[in-house]
């Protein structure tokens, strides 16, 4: 009977480090969670930009999920490859990605695209490329609702912008759009006011849209930290992300939600320099690094603190002499899941304590083929 905890490896002999561990059993957990906290797969558009991995959105269509969110053309490419039937480019596309667009959308015809405006400059010039090519582009506006990185207010130039959108014969408006990632308190009471609060606003547009005898807007709303409250609202499609994989930083902050923690950090002691400290393979080329310490959550350690990091190393004073030798394995989970996904080339699938197989991370650089 194997006594190892779920994270551990019965082998390691093999095994490099840094490497990223996942957990199908795991990811398959926070799905179905995903799916009934939504009441059903259709009220879903699951971000990948966590995963980046045909697998993991292969999984998610096995569960009925059919519509997708994505930050990055190759990322689109990627749901494009995996016959993802829609596919929303949350980011607005500028320059040279207005034609890498184009040419996603005419390459991939039986597939259902859009993307994301908040101005009416660019939503004019992806007409006009939407009539060089004699196709119809499909757009969300996206509403700056506090967050104050991207979007229109939900005031009157996002109605303006909603009705140029409508009236012009190469564009098709298809909702709104609401990312409300600044909303992050650890109090579930306050932050679902806050939520509801910001929420509010996004409701009066649409109120304003009907009244201006324009088409109902369907609305996309939240990310992970309000997915609680939006997959409760009716007629609201809820977009998480990190849900899939979850991560310290958001279990950390948000521990009453239901998602367990399907990635690992497998790392090892390449160093003892001096009494009380350890230094692990894991540098800013191997774990998200922009957050401040910790930046791992270690499950090996049962103390510890992280005092420096550089390209290749994480240093971290340790007050045992004893148990801990250089090579020794340790497992961490990492703060911030997604950037840190990103660099690697693979993900290694874990089922009974073994290394099965590899996950490639398809779309962890901005071009495939297109």
């Amino acid at each position: 009977m194997n006594t190892n905890s779920w994270y551990t490896l019965d082998t390691t002999d093999a095994v490099i480090s840094p490497s990223l561990l996942v957990f199908p059993k795991r990811i398959a957990h926070n799905i179905e969670t995903m799916v009934h906290m939504a009441g059903g797969p259709e009220n879903l558009r699951p971000h990948i930009k966590t995963h980046k991995n045909a697998e993991i959105i292969a999984m998610q269509m096995e569960k009925g999920i059919t519509k997708f969110k994505c930050a990055t053309i190759a990322e689109a490419e990627l749901l494009a490859n995996c016959n993802a039937p829609d596919i929303l480019l949350a980011m607005q596309a500028v320059g040279a990605n207005q034609n890498r667009y184009v040419q996603l959308v005419t390459t991939y015809p039986n597939l259902r695209f859009s993307t994301l405006v908040d101005n009416e400059v660019t939503a004019t010039e992806l007409g006009n490329i939407a009539e060089q090519n004699n196709i119809t582009i499909s757009l969300y506006i996206d509403l700056n609702v506090g967050m104050n990185r991207t979007g229109i207010a939900p005031e009157k130039e996002a109605l303006e912008l909603y009705q140029l959108i409508e009236e012009h014969k190469f564009l098709k408006i298809e909702g709104l759009h609401a990312y409300d990632g600044h909303l992050r308190n650890t109090d579930v009471t306050v932050r679902q006011s806050a939520c509801d609060d910001v929420f509010k606003t996004v409701l009066e547009l649409k109120d304003a849209i009907l009244k201006a005898g324009l088409p109902e807007p369907i609305l996309i709303a939240g990310g992970s930290p309000t997915f609680p409250f939006h997959c409760k609202r009716k007629n609201v499609i809820s977009s998480p992300g990190t849900t899939l994989l979850w991560d310290a930083g958001y279990g950390d902050l948000f521990p009453e939600m239901n998602f367990l923690h399907a990635a690992v950090l497998f790392t090892r002691i390449i160093s003892k320099p001096k009494a009380g400290i350890l230094c692990f393979d894991l540098g800013h080329k191997s774990i998200a690094p922009e957050m401040d310490f910790p930046r791992v959550q270690f499950l090996t350690l049962k103390h510890g603190k992280q005092i420096k990091q550089s390209e290749e190393h994480l240093v971290v004073e340790y007050d045992d002499l004893k148990i801990l030798n250089v090579g020794d394995a340790h497992y961490a989970i990492p703060k911030h899941i997604c950037p840190t996904v990103a660099k690697y080339d693979s993900l290694l699938v874990v089922e009974n304590n073994r290394i099965k197989t590899a996950w490639k991370v398809a779309a962890r650089n901005q071009k495939l083929t297109i």
